[in-house]
């Protein structure tokens, strides 16, 4: 596919309703605010009141001089509600001062060295059988394509955002409001997003993932590999083994697992765990551990953004059954099971080779 950089010589307009086009009558405002074209896009964006989250990052990251710069540059830049909808804390981890690099590389992800207005990147589209690819400063790889009127992107990780302003010119490029925050690949362990214990408490930090069970938790390793080193996690470890699922935990996934505690086993009924460890009940035992996994990798940020309008995001578990995440007014995320019973993802996002884990304060029972 063509590279940004190499397609935006020639600008043709594709006949797409694309959506808050700036035509020559003006820029749109944004965030409640004028946006001047002849301001470069700091000068603009610190009036938004929709951006003060970015401006914020954008300042803690050391990135004012360079987005003040003559350019071009191409900014699609993530609103307020778009950076709420990470994981809680996850914006107070990346503003830390030991977190400059890494949240450099988040923001970067967001620009690219050109100037790309919503033709420019329909021509690409267009070129490249309906979708393009952008190059980013930060050495990410965005791909654009079109969902009915609006642009989508689509990050290394898979994350999708819409442009929901677009064309907003600056004296030194474009600004292209978007309502998500484009991540760069986890492969990338070194400039991974940071997150946080759910419930913003900022809790104890290791490797950009969250201690769990005193451990630090590494996101090159697999999910068993770093379970086996939790010591909230000794019975699920113990659980995964009676019931011959190491090697498909430590397979190449991508796994999404919601890992019961310790205590959540010990909330069970009398004697559960006993009976289920036994060799008798292997297959049950098999039955409710995969209850708890899902195929691939779904995070907080997924789950936030998935949730349909009764407010559920339902999945299918490798066992056949459902389990359904309900965000909360607070962000706290709440897991059902088949039973109606829910218990709330007490560590979200722990990073895994093969997939993803949350902690979760319940056993996650099939009906």
């Amino acid at each position: 596919m063509p590279a940004l950089s190499r397609t935006l010589g020639a600008v043709a307009y594709l006949g797409l309703a694309l959506p808050a086009f700036a035509a020559n009558h003006g820029n749109p405002d944004v965030g409640g605010a004028r946006m001047f074209a002849e301001k470069t896009i700091v000068e603009n964006a610190v009036n938004s009141a929709d951006h003060t989250t970015l401006v914020a990052a954008v300042q803690a990251a050391g990135l004012v001089d360079a987005l003040n710069g003559a350019g071009p540059l191409t900014v699609f830049a993530p609103t307020n509600s778009a950076f709420d909808a990470l994981p809680a804390g996850t914006v107070e981890t990346l503003l830390m001062p030991g977190n400059k690099e890494r949240l450099a590389k988040v923001l970067t992800c967001h620009v690219a060295p050109a100037k790309a207005v919503s033709s420019s990147i329909a021509q690409m589209m267009d070129a490249g059988g309906g979708t393009a690819e952008i190059d980013t400063l930060g050495g990410c790889k965005i791909t654009a394509s079109m969902s009915g009127n609006a642009i989508v992107l689509t990050d290394e990780q898979g994350r999708k955002a819409n442009v929901i302003t677009a064309d907003v010119m600056q004296s030194n490029g474009v600004i292209h409001v978007v309502d998500g925050v484009l991540l760069p690949a986890r492969e990338n362990a070194a400039a991974e997003m940071p997150t946080a214990q759910a419930g913003g408490d900022g809790g104890p930090m290791e490797n950009g993932n969250p201690m769990v069970g005193g451990a630090p938790m590494f996101a090159s390793k697999t999910i068993v590999e770093n379970a086996l080193n939790s010591a909230d996690h000794t019975t699920l470890v113990a659980a995964v083994q009676a019931a011959g699922l190491v090697d498909t935990l430590n397979g190449s996934g991508p796994f999404t697992v919601f890992a019961p505690t310790n205590a959540a086993f010990d909330a069970l009924p009398a004697g559960t765990v006993d009976s289920l460890l036994a060799p008798a009940g292997k297959a049950k035992l098999v039955k409710v551990l995969t209850a708890h996994v899902v195929s691939g990798t779904v995070t907080a940020a997924d789950i936030r953004a998935r949730v349909g309008k009764d407010g559920f995001y339902n999945m299918q578990t490798v066992s056949g059954d459902a389990l359904s995440a309900k965000v909360m007014p607070s962000g706290a995320i709440w897991i059902f099971d088949e039973k109606g019973e829910a218990y709330k993802v007490s560590t979200a996002d722990v990073m895994q080779s093969n997939g993803v884990i949350h902690v979760v304060d319940g056993v996650l029972l099939p009906r």
